[in-house]
């Protein structure tokens, strides 16, 4: 059975007690939980199908919400992918095609194909092929 891969967690005690820092160990939970939920496309969906993505206020706190990306965050992050829908999530087209059941589904078998068959590249027009190695 495989480990499940913990982050060091060496220096959070001290980012969330330094009393200069920008935020407390609750919102650090609290954003570092809502961010891992974006690495599921259903997840995205649905805050999609329910306007959250129309509103202007959380749009920017998306956009806040990239400095989990410098090292001293990313290292918290258990699921990558949060990262990568992080960064489809800046732009428009991907917030308007994610509201599709139809987009969600693809995104997710994608993604479920990525994980299953980490040494198949698929080009798209081509049926999934396995890396030479």
């Amino acid at each position: 059975m495989a480990e499940t891969a913990v982050p060091d967690t060496a220096g959070l005690a001290e980012a969330i007690t330094d009393p200069h820092a920008e935020f407390t160990k609750e919102r650090f939970e609290v954003e570092l939980e809502f961010l891992q939920c974006l690495a599921n496309p259903w997840y995205i969906n649905i805050i999609a199908q329910q306007g959250y993505f129309d509103k202007p206020e959380f749009i920017n706190y998306l956009s806040y919400l990239q400095y989990w990306k410098k090292p001293e965050y990313v290292k918290f992050v258990v699921y990558p992918h949060a990262l990568a829908f992080l960064d489809l999530l800046q732009t428009k087209e991907f917030r308007e095609e994610i509201k599709k059941v139809d987009e969600a589904t693809r995104i997710h078998g994608l993604q479920y194909h990525h994980w299953r068959w980490p040494n198949y590249q698929q080009n798209d027009e081509e049926e999934p092929q396995q890396q030479e190695e």
